[in-house]
Formats: structure tokens, sequence, C-alpha cells
């Protein structure tokens, strides 16, 4: 690892202009590539402070070993020369995009001589004209068998066109009117390479030109009563209806647009994008990124741009770009698509009406890629494994965590302090286990504190139900058929009073099955790994209070967020797990899926408190009552100025209930109440 301060070029010899910059390894390979409007003012924060960099660049300038620069004449230079140096040098800390799938895409090779139409994946070629891409290869076929009805183009290979060419007979399609037959001479190169141009503008989108002109020579046919020919362009023109037909109208005639949707989290974003030209999807094309940088959604935006217009011709840049974020280099990202498309085009967030609807409905499909592939990664078996043994390995286990438990503290300015504690059992969420915890014996915001009295209370649960049962449990693993309980109704857990040990054997307690409920015991098994939401104080805290208890045969280990570090116990320096380490996504898997159920439990904690009311402390007085009380006097207000008489004629209310409800309101002052929720004054 080197120290950044080795290879630290002077101030004073890094030009101001813009560029593009190069950090390398000790092997001279690039491990990243980045731009600059400023070369200095970029590289010189690269070398601040290490501690104040984000955990991701902290690794890249250990890991480098020196650095280049190249300056530009402009930001759009700039822009095109990173792209390049991405491509060329593929460096391992920049962002890289990978489609989701191989889509097929329908493709012209106007780079030859007879130009061909065909199905193509993978890379693409030079002199190709590509539509697309579609989410199936017989999809493309469908579609360009009914257009060479109009556009007979060339679709043979290489070997079939030379050998009919040889023979002086053309293959079957010539035969049947869907190839012109270049092969043998019945169109020339120029009228050939005509009809595919014909056939590219009209995948492009300029439908309604070849609409009208097959309408036209229709009607003169007719009119000239040449029948036949105007049933053949009668066919035809139906046959290009049908191809329309097999594209969704989404936005108005003349509509020719990308519209990208985003989803994100802190580790991957999926991207989708839909190609609208003349107002209707021509294709779509997905991509699963993982943020191997310190990178915001602005700049996933940015090179995203980079990535799908980098290779495309002139005719695959629209005239709009709609997109979730706003790239921080708009003004260029327009001037470099502009200047491959040949016209202006218009980068923008689409705020109101169709474009909008359509970029929302994009990115809830980006949204359901990102959790599909998230589902697929943690749902393999071999990858779960993997992720257990390198857990193991990185924390020095006797045996992989086959049940792991994650507890996370939730509050707001130290109110409703909640905490939870869900659990992984071969990888995989066991949410009958979950539980939650109301944290009673902290004052104000003290995490800390809170991790402390949680895992106390977890652990003393466990040894209590392990003494009661009468079993050595032992680690508790995670083959044990073990079914949730039902958390206290406080939403605290509730430590029952020990039994005599003669009437324990009477009800059968040798075993993990409570003989009251029928049900296993909530605690009865302990982790094999604990996680903590936090770093050292947190970690700290858990170990201490296991420490009190006398766990020691259980590990346990933090995961701060910020940082993704993995912190143990008694060590100064957290364990950092590659970026690609599927312990590592594991753990994150746990920590997250932690912090879900304590925001809700939190949540629902919130809400509660936010609709109390001075009835709710009226002994005898349930919701109906409460009901019927305000639907009679119309507030609380009202009410309180009521005598118990009247109270009691209330349908449902007695005496007795009447003469409660007078002393409660006595007792409150006549200050107006406030809802938490909106900040209005209640009667």
């Amino acid at each position: 690892m080197a120290d950044p301060s080795t290879y630290r070029p002077k101030t004073g010899e890094i030009p101001e202009s813009p560029g593009v910059y190069r950090f390398r390894d000790s092997s001279g390979r690039v491990i990243y590539v980045g731009k600059a409007k400023s070369l200095r003012q970029r590289l010189n924060s690269y070398f601040a402070d290490i501690a104040s960099l984000h955990p991701r660049t902290q690794t890249m300038v250990t890991t480098a070993a020196g650095v280049e620069w190249t300056t530009v004449t402009t930001e759009v230079e700039a822009l095109q020369l990173e792209y390049a140096w991405i491509k060329e040098f593929d460096p391992r800390f920049n962002v890289k995009y990978r489609d989701d799938k191989s889509y097929p895409y329908l493709a012209v090779t106007m780079g030859e001589a007879y130009p061909r139409v065909q199905v193509m994946r993978g890379a693409k070629r030079k002199g190709t004209r590509y539509f697309g891409p579609y989410a199936h290869a017989w999809a493309i076929r469908e579609t360009v068998d009914l257009l060479l009805r109009v556009f007979p183009v060339r679709t043979c290979s290489a070997g079939v066109f030379r050998r009919a060419g040889q023979v002086g007979r053309p293959c079957l399609l010539g035969y049947i009117d869907k190839c012109s037959a270049p092969c043998v001479g019945r169109v020339s190169e120029e009228e050939h390479r005509e009809l595919a141009e014909d056939f590219c503008d009209f995948m492009a989108g300029q439908t309604q030109r070849f609409v009208r002109r097959i309408e036209q020579q229709m009607k003169a046919a007719a009119s000239e009563l040449e029948y036949e020919r105007a049933a053949r362009l009668r066919d035809d023109l139906q046959a290009l209806r049908r191809a329309l037909e097999k594209s969704a109208v989404v936005l108005p005639d003349g509509t020719d647009a990308d519209v990208f949707g985003l989803s994100e989290d802190d580790l991957e974003a999926a991207v989708q994008v839909f190609h609208v030209r003349d107002g209707r999807v021509r294709g779509q094309r997905g991509w699963v990124v993982e943020k191997v940088e310190d990178v915001t959604t602005a700049d996933l935006v940015e090179q995203l741009l980079l990535q799908v217009y980098g290779d495309v011709g002139g005719d695959g840049v629209p005239r709009e770009v709609l997109v979730p974020v706003e790239p921080p280099d708009r003004v260029e990202i327009e001037e470099l698509l502009s200047e491959q498309r040949g016209s202006r085009v218009v980068v923008r967030v689409p705020q109101r009406g169709d474009k909008r609807s359509l970029a929302e409905t994009i990115g809830r499909n980006a949204g359901q890629a990102l959790t599909l592939h998230k589902t697929r990664r943690a749902g393999d078996l071999t990858t779960r494994s993997k992720a257990l043994a390198e857990i193991q390995d990185a924390l020095g286990l006797p045996e992989a965590p086959l049940r792991i438990e994650c507890y996370d503290v939730s509050n707001i300015q130290g109110t409703h302090v909640v905490a939870s504690m869900v659990v992984f059992e071969d990888g995989l969420p066991r949410k009958s286990e979950y539980r939650r915890f109301t944290v009673r014996g902290v004052d104000g915001q003290d995490d800390v504190a809170s991790i402390h009295e949680v895992i106390t209370r977890r652990f003393r649960r466990y040894l209590e139900d392990k003494e009661n049962a009468g079993l050595d449990l032992g680690d508790g693993g995670a083959d044990d058929d073990l079914a949730g309980g039902v958390p206290g109704a406080d939403g605290g857990l509730q430590v029952p009073q020990p039994r005599d040990e003669a009437e324990e054997r009477r009800r059968g307690a040798a075993s993990p099955i409570d003989p009251d409920t029928g049900r296993p015991r909530r605690f009865a098994y302990s982790p094999n790994l604990v996680v903590v939401d936090g770093g050292p104080p947190q970690v700290a805290a858990a170990a201490r209070a296991m420490a009190e208890l006398g766990i020691d045969d259980v590990a346990l280990c933090g995961l701060a967020k910020r940082l993704e570090e993995v912190w143990v116990p008694a060590d100064d320096d957290p364990l950092v797990l590659p970026r690609t380490s599927e312990g590592l996504y594991l753990l994150q898997r746990v920590r997250d899926e932690a912090h879900r159920f304590a925001i809700t439990h939190h949540r629902q904690k919130r809400s509660k408190a936010m609709t109390v009311s001075v009835l709710d402390e009226v002994p005898g007085l349930g919701p109906a009552r409460k009901k019927a009380l305000l639907r009679a006097f119309g507030s609380v207000k009202r009410l309180r100025v009521a005598s118990a008489e009247e109270i009691a004629s209330v349908q449902g209310i007695g005496p007795s209930v009447a003469a409660a409800v007078v002393a409660a309101l006595g007792e409150q002052t006549a200050e107006p109440a406030v809802d938490m929720a909106t900040g209005e004054i209640i009667d």
C-alpha cells in the first residue's frame, strides 16, 4: 500500500487548464481515469488529508504509485479523451456498466458494397447502422419479414451471395420478391444501396413519408386501372402498418428521444433506457453497475451517456435525451452529442406530461431490475456458500456462521428509541425470527448504551431459556427448526418468572418447545455471529454486554455504513473486505435489513404517539366508547365542559365511566393541544 505523498507532484507543476488524468499502480497499469476543468484543483484534492477522503478514494490513492495528465483546450475534448482512455485501459476503479443481458440488434451493414440486413449481438462494428436493441431475436425477424415486401434488401450471408452470383440464380427470397437479387444483377449497386437507405430511414422513425408515398402510388395505379399493381401496393401498405403496430406508441408523433431511468443503492445501480423514435418504442436496454468509486447520481448519468453514445454513429443519437438527474457537465455533453448527430441535441430532466410519466415508468423498471439482480445474487446457493466461507476466513471463525443476527437502533433526537434484531440462516433471511425491542433504560440519543441494553436483554433471555429447558444448546446451529414467537404487547421482551425444577419436569420443559404455547422458545438458540450496525463504540458496547453475561462462544463484529468497514472487538484497525467480496455483500444485506426493520418499528411508534388523546388514560373507555363520545359532543373541548349526567346519556356510557371521564378531563389544563404531525391546534 503506497503512501500518496511519495508520488505527489508539486503544485506548480500541475497546470490549471482542463484535462484528463490517469493514476497508475506500481506495475504501470492504469487504475483510474478522470477529467477536470482545472487539473491543479482536482489533483490537489486527492493529496489532502487521507482521512478526509471517501473510503473508495482512499483505496485508489493508496493503490496507485503515480499520476500523469494530459491537457486539452476544451471541456468537450476532455469528455472525449476520458471516454477513450476508459475504453482503452478499462481501469479497475472507474464505474463499469455491464449489460444485464445480451441484446440483439437489427443491423444494416452499410459499409459493404451491397448492404445486408441481419441480427447482430456483441460489440458494434464500424460502418454498420444498428436499430434496437430488441428483447428477442424473433421480434427482429418478424419485423424484417414484413418490411422486405417494401424494401427488398439483401439478407443472405457473404457465402450464399457469392455462390448465387457464380451460378447466376438467386435464392428463394429473390424468387418471391423479398430480395431485389443484386447478386444476379437485377438491380445495380446504387439502386440496392438506395433501398438499404430507405430501410434505415424507416427504422429510424421516418415512417409517414413511406406510408404516404405508397398510398399515393396505390391510388395512382387504381386510377390508371392497374388493379394488380394497386393490390400489391395495398399489401405493402398493410405490411408497413403491421410493422408499426409492433412498436408501442408512448409519445406524440415525431418525438425522437432516449428516456433513461435509474435506481440505486449504496453499492449498485440499475439503468434502463427506452429508445423512442417517431413516438414509438423502438428498443429497450438495461445495465447494472457497481459503484467502485465515489460517484453521485449525476456522475452516474454523465458516465452512462458517454458509454451509450460513445460508439454510435450520428443517426444513433436522438434529438432529446431525457435523464432522471441533470449531469454536472450538461452543456459539454450536449455539445458532444450535437457534434455527433450533426444537429442540436437537448439533455434535460422531464418535468410534466407524457414524458414525465414515461420516465417514471422506466424508473420503476430500473428498480425492478435492481431487485431482480440482487435476488438472483442472494438466492444462488453457491454464492451464499462462498459468502459464508469468506466471512469465516475474514473473522477467523472455526466454522461458517450459518446463523447470523444483526442489531440496529433507531430514534429521532432520542425519542421513541427502538431496536431491531434480524436473523439470517444459511445466508437467507428468516423473518419469523425477527424481534423488536423498545429501549427503556436509556435517556436521550445514546446508540452505544442502547446496543448494550439490547444485547444484554437478548442473551439474558437466551441463558434463561437454556437453563429452564435443561438442555446444553451449544452454539445454536442453523439446522435447528426454530419457528418464531410473538413479541410482547409493549414491543419489548418479557422475561418469564423462573419455575421450580419439579414443575419444569412436569411440564416437559426439557425441550426447546415452550409447553405453555406449543411454540419454540423465542431465544432458545444463540447465533454463530452477531453483527451490530456501527463502528468501534457499538462493537465495544456489545462485547461488554456479552462478557458480563459470560457469553464467550459467539463471534461479534460491526459494520460501519459510511466506510463499509468490518470492526471486531479489541482491534484498532478494521477489516477491509474487497468491494467484490460476496462476504461483504452478505453483511451489507444483513445490516440493511436490520436498519429497515428498525425504521419500520420506529415509524409505527411515532405514528401512534402522534394520535394520543387525553381520553386514552380513562379507565374503562375503549376505542368504541371514545368514538361514541366524540360523535355525540364533537370535540374534547365540548366534552370537557359537559356534566357527568350528560356524558352518561350517551349510549354505552355508564355512570362510573362518565365520572371517570369528568375526573380525567378535570385534571387536564385548558391549554390547546397541538397535532405533532401537522402543527395544527386541536380543540
